[in-house]
């Protein structure tokens, strides 16, 4: 199962960010690696591909760099329903909680590696009932020189399968009992067999320290930072709308950081964050791929290095709140979903980003092995559009708009504001739905709001955000499966966003976690999407690539990692030597 956050964040699993083949991209800047990896190049376009983080010279130790961050998170309680935003995994959470499982490149792929804190890898017993046996590693600390410890792996399981306003209970509702028979031991026993138990401590979740949290308002201590770290790094502040900056962690047992400070500055302005960047006032920007950060791009960034992934872990796509008015008859949204010219869409807004096929299934490029091709039946076909919305009862009225009982099919549609490259998508639908006969009204927000209180209350029509895959197991019932539609009942916890509630469709979803047999997993995530694609629930758009610009006085193995984002190895890099 993939937590996701969404490029935008919401974890979701936005920004809600193995193995298979990838969507191509090519910018004159760098090519495309056979594998779909990385592939960089200094300055301008010319440089060969590598699937390998890109080597620097030799690093001297301190000194402080400035980092463009397009999102301010929302929190820092990293397990609660209002850490939706990927910037903030990428800026604090991923440098300073622990996990049990990293995401490392292995050959073409990217995949779980048992991280340091562990001291061999996870024991499973088939069972029944299956247990999972981790033994931690005893030089592995928290900040405050305290062992990482079972108890705190017992701590977090609890904490998200027995919270309230919870982001993702994936995994651990799974969890019949878990025992610490000493420091170093746990023993996970799980109420079925349950083949996705790899992402449980690890991609959005983590570890949380017990000793400090336990009988204590974790929501209270985390939601606006913490003074603790089971990381590299350590958050020095948090000055909201403005920066957060990380400095070492003196206690951390493994590889210590080369630079003395990092300063995360909130820069949401594409524009003005390549201005920044081309000046030297920030020394390194991840976007969010924009029209004019591409024309920039190719045109050539003089003293600069530019990575490019295209077998990314992102997925953006049209989101339709199922509950709403119009948007709750399955025949509307077919309607809405045969209006869209989305290859017209991708060629005019994903073009010059090289993309050049719109996504088929909800599976973004690194799980592009599961799940089938069953959206592709969704092309523009206004006859099919009439046919559906008659037979539902609506007609068009004196405006050209469909119309049913006095109401007429008029929706909202929100994404982030300020992003160009959404906000001409969003013109583009405009015009495609008006001539289908639908009233599409734009209506953004910034990220906090949007992924800390619209998408969680479910109060939008439509919406635009991008699907981030943080671990690489072919789960989707973080973001489909009924149960995980947030609502006052579970204190808005879960990340269904669009409120998807097809029947059948969860028990599908439960395969795909629990099956141990791969052939019957696979199996499973296609019926899956064939689901998924005949309700119309949402509409994938595209697959989109990351881009890490780096100026060259930064060195290390400097590289992305499509599930943990481009700051996995924060601590590896440096200001190059003089």
């Amino acid at each position: 199962m993939t937590a996701t956050r969404s490029l935008g964040r919401s974890r979701l699993a936005i920004v809600l960010l193995a193995g298979g083949a990838a969507a191509s991209l090519a910018l004159s800047a760098c090519s495309s690696s056979s594998s779909g990896g990385s592939s960089s190049s200094s300055a301008a376009p010319t440089s060969t591909s590598s699937a390998s983080a890109t080597t620097a010279p030799a690093l001297q130790q301190g000194g402080t760099i400035v980092i463009g961050a397009e999102q301010e998170p929302d929190c820092m309680d990293w397990i609660a329903s209002c850490a939706g935003s990927i910037w903030g995994s990428y800026m604090a959470q991923v440098t300073t909680i622990p996990v049990v499982f990293n995401v490392r490149e292995s050959g073409e792929d990217w995949l779980p590696q048992a991280s340091s804190i562990m001291a061999a890898e996870p024991e499973v017993s088939a069972g029944p009932p299956q247990t999972v046996t981790y033994t931690l590693n005893p030089e592995a600390v928290w900040s405050d020189g305290v062992p990482i410890s079972s108890a705190d792996l017992k701590y977090t399981a609890l904490q998200i399968r027995d919270g309230k306003d919870i982001l993702d209970k994936t995994g651990y509702n799974f969890i019949a009992d878990i025992a610490t028979p000493d420091p170093q031991t746990a023993v996970v026993t799980f109420t079925e067999p349950y083949a996705g138990w790899k992402v449980l401590f690890s991609g959005s979740s983590g570890v949380l320290p017990s000793h400090i949290l336990e009988g204590k308002d974790r929501a209270a201590l985390m939601v606006d930072g913490y003074s603790w770290s089971g990381g590299p790094w350590i958050i020095e502040s948090w000055e909201k709308g403005q920066s957060i900056t990380l400095v070492p962690n003196d206690n951390y047992w493994g590889e210590k950081p080369k630079l003395d400070k990092v300063v995360f500055q909130f820069t949401a302005d594409t524009a003005a964050a390549f201005q920044a960047f081309k000046s030297g006032q920030l020394d390194a920007l991840y976007p969010t791929p924009q029209l004019d950060a591409i024309d920039q791009i190719k045109a050539g960034l003089p003293g600069a290095r530019v990575q490019v992934q295209t077998a990314s872990g992102n997925l953006e796509a049209i989101w339709m709140n199922n509950e709403r008015p119009g948007l709750d008859s399955k025949a509307v949204r077919q309607a809405l979903s045969y209006s869209i010219d989305r290859a017209a869409i991708v060629e005019r807004v994903y073009g010059p980003l090289d993309v050049s096929q719109p996504a088929q299934s909800f599976y973004p490029p690194i799980l592009s092995a599961f799940g089938g091709q069953d959206f592709s039946v969704y092309t523009l076909d206004l006859a099919k559009v009439d046919s559906l919305m008659t037979g539902d009862g609506w007609a068009k009225d004196g405006e050209g708009i469909w119309a049913k009982d006095g109401t007429q099919a008029a929706f909202k549609i929100t994404t982030i504001a300020g992003n160009l490259r959404r906000e001409l998508m969003q013109q583009v639908l405009q015009q495609q739905l008006q001539a289908a006969g639908f009233k599409l009204t734009i209506e953004n927000a910034d990220a906090p709001d949007l992924f800390g209180v619209i998408l969680p209350d479910g109060t939008f029509d439509m919406g635009i955000w991008t699907l981030v895959t943080t671990f690489p197991d072919p789960g989707l019932s973080f973001a489909f499966d009924s149960n995980n539609i947030p609502s006052e009942a579970n204190e808005f916890s879960g990340l269904n966003y669009s409120r998807t509630n097809v029947p059948g469709l969860n028990e599908v979803l439960i395969t795909v976690d629990v099956a141990t047999d791969e052939a019957a997993r696979l199996a499973a995530t296609q019926e899956g999407d064939k689901i998924l694609a005949d309700s119309a629930t949402s509409l994938p758009l595209a697959a989109i690539p990351n881009v890490l610009l780096t100026l060259e006085k930064i060195g290390g193995p400097t590289s992305i990692n499509p599930s943990e984002g481009p700051f996995w190895n924060l601590q590896e890099w440096g200001l190059v030597a003089n």
